[in-house]
């Protein structure tokens, strides 16, 4: 019941945010808040799958093969979105404070769409290396068969799951690379920065900070795995519970800190998000000021 109303209240959040986010031009025209936009709805549809699965598991609720196939899809991709769209707006940050000149160039909204079509590619990957698999080994009979929907269901080999923990810690390497050498460019230029442009880096830094905690969260997931299958040899109901920490914390939690970011850090954001609460949603265009 906790965790049916934690994800009622992150939803209703996200939902109002993207609602602010469709009311004003210079919000979908900007690239961290279109992507922004891109990590509120991946996490509505994770928040929402992942909780169905829960649901499902908790009652041992089975469903067809090919029906699992397709949400495991869903669900594999958009887990991985948000960690990637969460470095890409850590990049954003870096070229609108290290390289200001050329900002609008490289963050044009036309750039905004090609990096989220990039996001989404190199999320399939760990999904199709891990389904590829699957696909070629598991008979055709298999797609009709009643399971409860799992990601190990689809691990007929145990190199399968190395596979796949390998592309997740190349992922994390990579994304940690990124990060911190952001993180330090930012840092030189808050050094040598004065007056308003000081301010501004500095907060730049603070946004890149808060990032970096939230995908920290994000790729623990990576490695809870590992430990859920370590806890399950020692006792099954220490496993039950140290599962249902595991999803608070990495999946619930870590998806509740962009609208602290954003929502409430951001200025911007910020007055138009007490706009459209003032307008109980009536008023469809927020006036530029």
């Amino acid at each position: 019941m906790v965790i049916q109303i934690l994800i009622a209240v992150f939803l209703c959040i996200n939902l109002l945010l993207i609602r602010t986010f469709f009311m004003k031009d210079f919000f979908y025209t900007t690239m961290r808040y279109i992507f922004f936009a891109n990590t509120l709805l991946a996490d509505c549809l994770i928040l929402i799958l992942s909780n169905m699965l829960l649901i499902f598991t908790f009652f041992n609720v089975t469903m067809q093969m090919w029906l699992c196939v397709i949400i495991y899809i869903v669900v594999s991709v958009y887990t991985s979105v948000t960690p990637f769209t969460l470095t890409a707006m850590t990049l954003e940050r870096y070229v609108a404070i290290c390289m200001p000149l050329r900002h609008a160039e490289l963050c044009s909204r036309s750039s905004s769409v090609n990096c989220i079509l990039i996001i989404h590619g190199l999320s399939s990957v760990s999904a199709i290396v891990l389904l590829s698999i699957f696909f070629a080994s598991a008979t055709s009979n298999v797609y009709t068969q009643y399971r409860v929907c799992s990601k190990v269901i689809f691990i007929l080999y145990r190199w399968q799951n190395d596979l796949y923990s390998a592309v997740g810690q190349l992922y994390f390497l990579i994304m940690a690379i990124t990060i911190i050498f952001c993180y330090v460019k930012i840092m030189k230029v808050a050094k040598s920065a004065s007056g308003e442009n000081k301010k501004s880096t500095w907060k730049g830094l603070k946004t890149v900070i808060l990032h970096t905690f939230q995908l920290l969260l994000c790729l623990i997931q990576l490695w809870c795995p590992f430990i859920e299958a370590a806890v399950f040899q020692i006792d099954l109901m220490l496993y039950v519970n140290v599962r249902y920490f595991n999803y608070i914390t990495f999946y619930l939690a870590s998806r509740c800190l962009s609208p602290l970011i954003y929502g409430l850090r951001d200025e911007k954001f910020f007055h138009a998000l007490k706009y459209c609460l003032r307008s109980n949603f009536k008023t469809p265009i927020l006036p530029l000021k």
